[in-house]
């Protein structure tokens, strides 16, 4: 099993990445690190990934799953035509598609969680009205799953959405 992460070059949520990164490969699942143009990220609270691969570099069907991690910088992602595309691409290839914190809004932009349950960080109060004007239903769930999405509120919810992904997998 394979599964690769995608955090923003800047901002990304470090407890969001690494929770479930450590669950996942105690699990003995294999985890990648992407970013937009690869090398070192920094996360919002300080953490550092010295490797990774780019966007443009990932092929979906070497993944079983695909997992956009949130955090400030992740915005980044969501008018990003590479980053709807993979999004686009393990839909319709029926993969494991899932996002926590804001990166839900970039499946939502992506086009993927129309008609879908979804949720998502709403601390503003502003990302459960994004969701539901891209079509996505909004649940207010800290984990929610619908088909082959999964998708999670925060870093409160990274232990639940860790253990989800690998009940899932498995």
């Amino acid at each position: 099993m394979k599964a690769v992460f995608i955090v923003a070059q800047r901002g990304y949520q470090d407890l969001e990445y690494s929770i479930p990164k450590k669950i996942l490969e105690q699990a003995g699942i294999e985890v990648v690190t992407a970013s937009k143009s690869g090398g070192t990220c920094i996360g919002k609270l300080g953490g550092m990934i010295k490797e990774s691969v780019s966007l443009a570099d990932i092929k979906t069907e070497n993944y079983d799953l695909v997992v956009f991690i949130g955090g400030p910088g992740a915005v980044e992602y969501q008018h990003d035509s590479q980053a709807h595309h993979l999004a686009q691409e393990a839909f319709s290839k029926y993969k494991w598609l899932a996002a926590i914190c804001i990166a839900p809004t970039i499946l939502a932009y992506a086009g993927v969680l129309k008609g879908r349950k979804a949720t998502v960080w709403n601390g503003d109060g502003r990302q459960s009205s994004l969701l539901s004007s891209q079509g996505a239903k909004y649940t207010g769930d800290k984990v929610t799953v619908d088909g082959k999405i999964i998708t999670a509120n925060g870093p409160e919810a990274a232990e639940e959405f860790a253990k989800t992904l690998i009940k899932l997998l498995k």
